[in-house]
């Protein structure tokens, strides 16, 4: 596709953005007009129109940047794994994430967004470690070993999970219902340290998309062109960590936007990181939020959280990959 046609269907999606952030101010236990939206906004008065807009304002603005983090970090993860089905999901990023979260309830009585990201962080950032140094063990860090060092791991993080909150009654159920992934709990403060995390992964992203964009074109290439592949692939790592567990620490895992949206928005733009970027981070903010209005109205009025409704939309995309997807030694 050519650069007018890549501006032309960036310039739709960010439509398509706005379109969705309305619907998502506008449904839910009680719906609103276009004209009754705009009147509160412009007004500001007390009424009972404002007050819910208030409420869901948070929840529009925590999902757009949270289905734009989740997306920008598997785009990395994906690149610098060269792993076509990476995903903070599947590379166990989000059980290292969740378990030191735990960890912070239980045994530090820890709670704010800021504290639950240092920990999600950390604990992401260790679990990707161990997944690499197992998958790397051997003949080296292949697609596959890494998926199943990833799938291993996450599955003992996620039984020392239970052995924790199972005899706390009450963690448990704090747990239980962050597990789902669910963002109708967003405040303001948590879009400030939600948005403060993105900008800094975004920031870092951008800085690197130019020797990611020559690594994909062979390490030894890109090393006689003066990339520092180690280093680069390390930084990027870091921001991909970043993005994902600060997203985990406080909305809970939520399954497949990173793995969904960066191969749809390839098909749109191509590879250039400069471009897939913003792709997929607009991208990732459409499949967040379509995901939470459906989650409101599919069983109306109770609501399914939107990480059961990603899953369920990601599920067959996913397993479309893996039928695709060419893995070697599998």
């Amino acid at each position: 596709m050519k650069t007018k046609g890549k501006i032309f269907v960036f310039v739709l999606l960010v439509i398509l953005l706005a379109i969705v952030m309305f619907l998502s101010l506008s449904i839910g236990a009680k719906s609103f007009s276009f004209s009754a939206l705009l009147e509160a906004f412009m007004t500001q008065n007390e009424s009972f129109e404002f007050s819910v807009i208030q409420q869901r304002l948070p929840r529009t603005i925590f999902g757009v940047l949270a289905g734009a983090s989740l997306a920008v970090s598997g785009c990395l993860m994906q690149n610098i794994t060269r792993n076509p089905i990476a995903d903070p999901g599947i590379l166990g990023v989000n059980s290292g994430a969740a378990l030191f979260v735990v960890c912070g309830i239980s045994f530090f009585h820890i709670s704010g967004p800021f504290p639950y990201i240092v920990l999600g962080f950390l604990g992401a950032l260790l679990t990707s470690f161990l997944v690499y140094g197992i998958a790397s063990s051997g003949m080296g860090a292949t697609p596959l070993k890494l998926v199943l060092a990833g799938a291993a791991v996450s599955i003992a993080l996620q039984s020392i999970i239970s052995m924790i909150t199972m005899p706390n009654t009450q963690v448990m159920d704090t747990f239980r219902f962050w597990q789902t992934g669910s963002i109708s709990g967003a405040d303001w403060s948590s879009v400030r340290s939600l948005l403060f995390c993105f900008g800094i992964g975004m920031v870092l992203s951008f800085a690197l998309a130019h020797s990611l964009n020559m690594i994909s074109l062979g390490d030894e290439l890109a090393t006689g062109l003066g990339v520092r592949v180690q280093k680069t692939r390390a930084i990027a790592a870091l921001a991909g960590v970043l993005l994902c567990a600060s997203v985990t620490a406080l909305a809970g895992p939520i399954a497949f936007v990173g793995l969904m949206i960066p191969h749809v928005m390839r098909l749109l733009c191509g590879n250039n990181l400069f471009v897939l970027l913003p792709f997929s981070a607009v991208g990732g903010g459409i499949l967040l939020l379509v995901s939470d209005i459906l989650g409101r109205v599919l069983l109306a009025p109770s609501q399914l959280e939107v990480g059961i409704v990603s899953a369920l939309l990601g599920a067959p995309v996913f397993i479309g990959i893996v039928r695709k997807a060419k893995v070697k030694g599998l």
